[in-house]
Parts: C-alpha cells; sequence; structure tokens
C-alpha cells in the first residue's frame, strides 16, 4: 500500500487531469468520488477496470476490509481536497478504464434512452438513473449531450452507469440501426400533430428520445421517427423539466 502526502506528487498531477476532456482522452481514464461510487464500481466492473483507489486514512480505516485487493493509495486530507471537484470531499476516489461499448441492438434488445445534446448534468444523471430503475437495456448519448465522464455526470448517475451500457454514439446513426431491426422509435415534441403518451401502449423494444433541455429534439431526427410523443399540461406551467418528462414517458410505455 502505498502513500502520498504532497499535492505536486507527479501521479496525483496526473490523475488530477482526469478532470479533463484531454487528461480523459490521453491516459483512457475517468475518475470517480464518493465511497457510494467507488464501491458501486468494485462490485460491477471487471477486476482490471478499476485500476487505483485513492482514499484518506480516515476513508481506508472505515472501508479497508471492503478495498482488500485493490490497488490503494493513501492520501492526505489536502490532496483529497485538491482532487475533488465537490466542496465538501467524501476523501475516497477511484481511477477507472474508460471501456468502449458497442451497441448491437439484436444483442441488446429492450428499450433504449437516447439523449439528443442534453447538457444539463444533473438531468442526465436523473435520466440514467430512471431508465436503470425503469429496466431500460441502456442509454445513447448523442452529439452534443454532456460527457459521461463528466464529475457532476457521475455523480448523478449514482452507479446507474454500472449497471446498464452507456454509449456514445450518433444519433442518426443509431436510429438507422433500430429502423433496420424494426424497433419503433419514439420522439418527444410539443406539437399538435404529436402523440399523447398516454395512448402508446406498454411495450418492451423501443427507443425514446429526449431532446435539449431549451431547443427540444433535433428537428432531423424528429423526422426520422415512427411517433413524437408529448405530455398533456393540465395547469399552467409552459413545459416539463426534461428529465422529469422523461421519468414519466418511461414508466408508463415501459411494460
Amino acid at each position: 500500500m502505498e502513500r502520498i502526502n504532497s499535492k505536486q506528487n507527479q501521479t496525483i498531477k496526473e490523475i488530477k487531469k482526469l478532470h479533463t476532456h484531454k487528461g480523459r482522452q490521453k491516459s483512457g481514464e475517468y475518475l470517480i468520488e464518493s465511497w457510494h461510487l467507488v464501491q458501486e464500481a468494485i462490485n460491477y466492473l471487471n477486476l482490471n477496470q478499476v485500476v487505483t483507489i485513492l482514499a484518506t486514512e480516515y476513508q481506508y480505516l472505515a472501508h479497508g476490509d471492503d478495498l482488500s485487493g485493490e490497488n490503494i493509495i493513501v492520501i492526505s486530507d489536502e490532496i483529497a481536497a485538491e482532487l475533488s471537484d465537490t466542496s465538501t470531499t467524501q476523501g475516497i476516489f477511484a481511477v477507472c478504464k474508460i471501456e468502449e461499448q458497442s451497441f448491437n441492438v439484436q444483442k441488446d434488445s429492450g428499450a433504449w434512452l437516447l439523449l439528443d445534446n442534453v447538457q444539463d448534468p444533473g438531468n442526465i444523471g436523473t435520466m440514467v438513473r430512471t431508465a436503470d430503475a425503469a429496466g431500460f437495456a441502456g442509454v445513447i448519448f448523442g452529439d452534443g449531450t454532456s460527457s459521461e465522464y463528466n464529475g457532476k455526470v457521475l455523480r448523478a448517475m449514482q452507479g446507474s452507469q454500472f449497471h446498464l451500457p452507456v454509449i456514445r454514439m450518433n444519433l442518426k446513426k443509431a436510429m438507422e440501426i433500430f429502423k433496420a431491426q424494426h424497433v419503433k422509435i419514439y420522439g418527444t415534441e410539443l406539437n399538435p400533430d404529436a402523440i399523447n403518451y398516454q395512448d402508446v401502449q406498454p411495450m418492451d423494444n423501443f427507443a425514446l428520445i429526449m431532446g435539449n433541455e431549451g431547443n427540444g429534439m433535433n428537428k432531423d431526427l424528429l423526422k426520422m421517427t415512427n411517433d413524437n410523443l408529448y405530455i398533456p399540461i393540465k395547469g399552467n406551467a409552459e413545459s416539463l423539466n426534461v428529465a422529469i418528462a422523461a421519468a414519466v414517458i418511461m414508466f408508463r410505455i415501459k411494460s
């Protein structure tokens, strides 16, 4: 077991770079933070995917029995604060390998959630967690959607990213694959020509696309769907938050 007490240590400097897209791309690794996420990673990832665990003395003493067999570095509280991108760190992190995931609609049949240019990390994480809870097969992050390795997105997903595939892919390409396999694709749109989501019969295999918080779905993608859905607004609110709308529709149309 290694101990590091200096923020100037080269290993710590390299790990801190994992907060950036460039750093993740160069190393092929990403950083997660909090005991819950570290525990989920240990439980659900392959052994070689969890590269290193960094923990303060307090966290190591609290969870050492659960970390046996892992590559552990005990760090100072100052280093934990340096590595954290939260205001109050729990003092435990894991460096994990980025594994490229392929998408095969025949092999990975079921309901899929597609995110079109969704920006807010909280919304993204909430939708991934909801897809997990609703029994979806996976989530596809389309162009413009915030990175699945962004610290805020990782925390918002709360480990659901380890329970189901989270894939980054061009949505037009994904939709073409669904269409070739005769999988129904639903978009979401506030439009008089759209269909009330309550009129859709629950099913097992389909794709549901949620669009950007401010602009909705890309118009080209809307033209490629089988049907577009809307949620009737009964009060005076102009619209629903995209994550709330996704939850309502996912639990309604997933059998």
